[in-house]
């Protein structure tokens, strides 16, 4: 396994289209795809199955897979190679780090696919919809970009639920069970590997797409603080 990691890492170092904690990139995607065209990020891409999925629906957009484990989105981006999907890229990163990559009001969209749900008390910062993260999205979204979230975990649908109350946020839409529901077409219609187990399962998948408030994302004092925690810090906005 160890030295699969290893071809794979070594491969992603050749793909022109995986950056890896590049510089000098904020502001200057739209000469990275060699267009204007919105931007919409896939947050925890993992093999970057809904880039793909999305960039094949919609050639008038980019897409840019991001994760900070590069044997995963090497799957994706030799996929997304061998398709010749050049509005597809990946971007190795943490994803508490945005705003060093991306310039205020560059992306235009941001999906969430089946993220950890961290389903501890103390580990509730690490989860992709707290607040500390959505004040990082904050800072490259553009005003009433939406945010979508598909999990099938009820826990982390009804922190979400929690934090958009909390927050003021502005909710899009709102499903409980989309195959239940027949609302699973469209962009909804696209499966992750995780996602096809969990409906083998007979598990719900639950979608929430929506907007951050227009006076901002306030993070609880709290969470601002650095932690120190078994003697390690941690600072707030990394993802542990």
């Amino acid at each position: 396994m160890a030295q699969k990691k290893l071809v794979r890492f070594a491969a992603i170092e050749t793909y022109k289209n995986v950056l890896q904690y590049p510089e000098n990139m904020a502001g200057n995607w739209k000469d990275f795809f060699g267009n204007e065209n919105p931007i919409t990020l896939e947050l925890a891409c993992g093999k970057g199955e809904y880039s793909l999925g999305l960039g094949a629906q919609n050639t008038g957009r980019n897409y840019i897979g991001v994760d900070v484990k590069g044997n995963r989105i090497y799957v994706g981006a030799k996929k997304a190679l061998a398709e010749d999907r050049k509005n597809v890229a990946f971007l190795r990163i943490q994803i508490g780090h945005l705003e060093a990559y991306f310039a205020p009001r560059e992306v235009s969209e941001i999906w969430i696919l089946f993220p950890d749900p961290f389903l501890t008390k103390s580990q509730a910062k690490n989860r992709l919809t707290h607040p500390r993260f959505l004040a990082q999205y904050e800072k490259v979204l553009q005003p009433g970009a939406v945010i979508h979230l598909k999990t099938d975990s009820r826990e982390l649908y009804d922190f979400t639920h929690e934090v958009i109350a909390e927050q003021g946020c502005e909710i899009v839409t709102d499903y409980q069970d989309i195959y239940a529901t027949g609302k699973a077409t469209g962009v909804l219609a696209i499966q992750t590997h995780y996602e096809k187990l969990h409906i083998a399962d007979n598990r719900k998948i639950y979608y929430l797409a929506f907007r951050l408030p227009e006076n901002g994302v306030v993070v609880p004092e709290r969470y601002l603080k650095t932690e120190t925690r078994n003697g390690k810090q941690n600072a707030a906005g990394d993802e542990s």
